[in-house]
């Protein structure tokens, strides 16, 4: 089998090496970050990660994360939960939006089911099964300088041969796999190693977060969506683990009065306006308001023009692709990734050449348009947000998601779909052009869509920003 070196140790980069551990190769973890994972799940949220910008900011796991753990990584699941991380059942009827009035439950439902927790718990959860999965080794803060190149496997391609370390240390290997995130230097290194540029686009998202964690004896119970527009932003609403949740506000960059967000009262006072979501501050809070800006959506292919810029490398999940973190989607789309790598190496981890063409195929073909809809969509928001603080007429929204979303508050399997979206499992191209879906969403064509109710307006969001 083969010698595999991941940099960066956070959850995608050692579920990836537990999953490659477990096929046989030797694969070690690089993480540059030194702290040890902490002795018990209960001290993971004081653990120091400089190297995960977003450590500390709302997280979610998804129906597809626990579908892909159970097959990929099987007993990650019982381990979360062993660390306080929480059951979530979207299609529990208690769960139920309550204009739905077909409330039984459906073939499959049960497999929707997930398990979530806070980032920092989840990733010590993830440490806890890479430790004791087989031919892993995980070196905490090893930071990686360069890439180091051998032997081409394609003429005037160069072939990565492994890693030098800021300590100078060379470490060789078959292949070397890019977990390092949002932060990841691998273009540079790849142009310094003798390889053609990726491709990459890359703007700031123009987003700024707002959020604060909770504590108490009873969790509160979901009477809305997980993430609803409220006008000038939206509110997020998460679960967490061990008798834990959190409140996260978003919204443009480019409206400075939000930042008066960053004051607990201010705060306070907003998600007191929310209907929905005001029971969530009931708890005793656990954190000032924590703020997160500057999140760039970045895309990156390191084919270009059919040939690979590097063979003997590989980027997954953030290194490859990251967008605005507010769906809750990035653990998720990044194991998706991860198994992606996996099925590729098993295929090809003898042949550099078709390794790297074969997982930018897969990538795209399977990867690629989870990133490209949060794209869209984060777009579309962008401009609402804007508009309205500007006191301009708001775009108007995306006709088939406007009417599915409608439709979704009334009937059953619709909301399913609806669902089966927002937990990864189904791409909404594929939901929409279910018969059962597409007969509802025509019904619905020409008809005026419901209105949004409890929209925060622009001269009462100033006054509750003005306190």
């Amino acid at each position: 089998m083969s010698k595999i070196l991941i940099c960066g140790g956070g959850v995608i980069g050692l579920c990836t090496a537990a999953m490659l551990g477990r096929d046989g190769h030797d694969v070690t973890v690089l993480e540059a970050d030194p702290a040890d994972q902490p002795s018990s799940s209960v001290q993971g949220w004081d653990w120091e990660r400089p190297g995960v910008a977003q450590f500390r900011q709302p997280h979610n796991l998804s129906s597809r994360f626990r579908m892909v753990a159970d097959q990929e990584l099987p007993g990650l699941t019982d381990i979360l939960l062993r660390a306080g991380c929480v059951w979530m059942d979207f299609f529990d009827p208690r769960s139920l939006p309550p204009t739905i009035t077909d409330r039984a439950p459906r073939p499959g439902d049960e497999a929707m089911r997930f398990v979530t927790g806070r980032r920092p718990v989840i990733e010590w959860a993830v440490a806890e099964m890479a430790q004791a999965a087989p031919n892993v080794t995980i070196r905490r803060g090893t930071k990686v300088r360069e890439l180091i190149t051998g032997a081409s496997a394609i003429p005037g391609v160069p072939h990565i041969a492994g890693v030098r370390t800021t300590a100078g240390e060379e470490i060789r290997a078959d292949l070397v796999i890019d977990a390092m995130g949002r932060r990841s230097p691998a273009c540079e290194w790849i142009v310094a190693a003798g390889g053609r540029s990726p491709s990459e686009e890359a703007e700031d998202s123009n987003f700024v977060y707002f959020t604060r964690y909770f504590t108490g004896k009873q969790r509160p119970r979901r009477k809305g969506r997980l993430l609803t527009p409220m006008g000038m932003f939206s509110i997020l609403t998460l679960d967490g683990d061990n008798d834990t949740w959190s409140v996260t506000l978003f919204t443009s960059a480019r409206n400075k009065a939000m930042r008066a967000l960053r004051d607990t009262a201010t705060f306070h006072s907003v998600v007191m306006a929310c209907p929905m979501q005001a029971h969530w501050l009931d708890g005793e809070p656990i954190t000032h308001v924590l703020l997160m800006a500057g999140v760039l959506d970045r895309y990156r292919r390191f084919v270009v023009d059919g040939q690979p810029v590097v063979t003997g490398f590989a980027a997954v999940a953030d290194a490859w692709a990251c967008t605005n973190p507010s769906a809750g989607r990035g653990l998720s789309v990044g194991l998706v990734h991860a198994q992606v790598l996996r099925n590729v190496a098993r295929r090809h981890i003898d042949d550099p050449a078709e390794f790297s063409r074969e997982y930018d195929a897969e990538t795209e073909r399977q990867v690629g348009p989870f990133y490209r809809n949060q794209i869209a969509a984060d777009r579309a928001r962008i401009a609402e947000m804007n508009a309205l603080a500007d006191g301009l007429p708001v775009p108007p929204p995306n006709p088939v998601m406007a009417r599915l979303f409608a439709a979704a508050s009334e009937d059953a399997e619709v909301f399913r779909g609806v669902i089966e979206i927002a937990m990864c499992v189904s791409l909404p191209q594929d939901v929409v052009a279910r018969p059962h879906i597409a007969a509802k969403l025509a019904e619905m064509d020409g008809r005026p869509l419901p209105p949004n109710t409890g929209i925060i307006d622009r001269d009462r969001m100033a006054s509750l920003l003005a306190g």
